[in-house]
C-alpha cells in the first residue's frame, strides 16, 4: 500500500459539519494547492513524515473513535488517499473526507462522506472550484461555504439556489473566524429563510488559542 505525507494525526472532537461535537481520529495531510485568505491550517502546507497506510490504520485503531476524517490541507494530492480512505471504511470506521473542492471525487469510496468546499470570493481561490463535483453529491454528503461577508453571502446563495444544492446534500454556511460575526450570518439567513445550516467550528470556541492539535 502506498505511503501518505502526514502533518498530523491527533484525536480530538470533531469541530465543523453535521458530526460537530463528537469524539473523532483527526488525520490531517501536508501539502495544499490553494492560499485562502482565511486559512487556518498553513502549518500543513508544506513538510510533514512519510507514513503508511497501515501505520496510519494502526493509530487510528489506538484512538478509539468510530469517527475518523481525512484532511489537510488538501488531501486529494496524495495518491494514497483513496486507498486510506477504503481501508478506514474496511476497518469499520465512520469516515470522513474533508476537501477543498478544487479535485475530483467522482472517484472515492461510497461509503465515504464527502465534505466539499465550495471557495466563495473572499477566500482569494474562487476560480478554483470544480463544478463537476456537485454533480456527484449524495444526501450524505457535505457543501460548505466559508463566508467573509455580505458578498460571499450572496454568491452562497445563488450558487445554493442556481445549482439546486438543498434537498439534494447538506448545506453548511459558516463565517469565517474573525471576519464575520456567526448572529449576522444567522439574521441573514433567517431573513432569506434559506434553509441551510449554519456551521461553526466548535474547536475555536472551545480552544481558541490553540495552533494545531485540536
Amino acid at each position: 500500500m502506498a505511503n501518505l505525507l502526514i502533518s498530523e494525526m491527533y484525536r480530538s472532537l470533531q469541530g465543523e459539519g453535521v458530526r460537530a461535537g463528537r469524539p473523532c481520529a483527526i488525520i490531517r495531510l501536508a501539502g495544499c494547492n490553494l492560499r485562502c485568505s482565511w486559512c487556518d491550517t498553513q502549518h500543513a502546507y508544506e513538510g510533514g513524515t512519510v507514513t503508511s497506510i497501515q501505520a496510519v490504520l494502526e493509530w487510528t485503531r489506538q484512538a478509539r473513535c468510530r469517527l475518523a476524517m481525512v484532511t489537510g490541507g488538501e488531501p486529494l494530492l496524495q495518491d494514497g488517499t483513496p486507498a486510506l480512505l477504503s481501508a478506514l471504511c474496511d476497518a469499520g470506521q465512520e469516515t470522513l473526507l474533508m476537501t477543498n473542492g478544487s479535485l475530483d471525487i467522482s472517484g472515492i469510496d461510497e461509503r465515504v462522506i464527502r465534505c466539499v468546499d465550495i471557495k466563495c470570493p473572499g477566500s482569494g481561490q474562487s476560480e478554483s472550484i470544480l463544478w463537476s463535483n456537485l454533480a456527484c453529491l449524495r444526501s450524505s454528503d457535505e457543501v460548505k461555504f466559508v463566508l467573509t461577508g455580505r458578498d460571499d453571502y450572496e454568491f452562497a446563495t445563488t450558487v445554493v439556489r442556481e445549482r439546486g444544492l438543498i434537498g439534494r446534500c447538506v448545506v453548511i454556511f459558516s463565517p469565517a473566524w474573525g471576519s464575520l460575526a456567526p448572529a449576522e450570518l444567522a439574521d441573514w439567513i433567517l431573513a432569506d429563510g434559506l434553509e441551510v445550516r449554519l456551521g461553526l467550528q466548535w474547536h475555536k470556541i472551545i480552544w481558541p488559542d490553540a495552533q494545531g492539535g485540536v
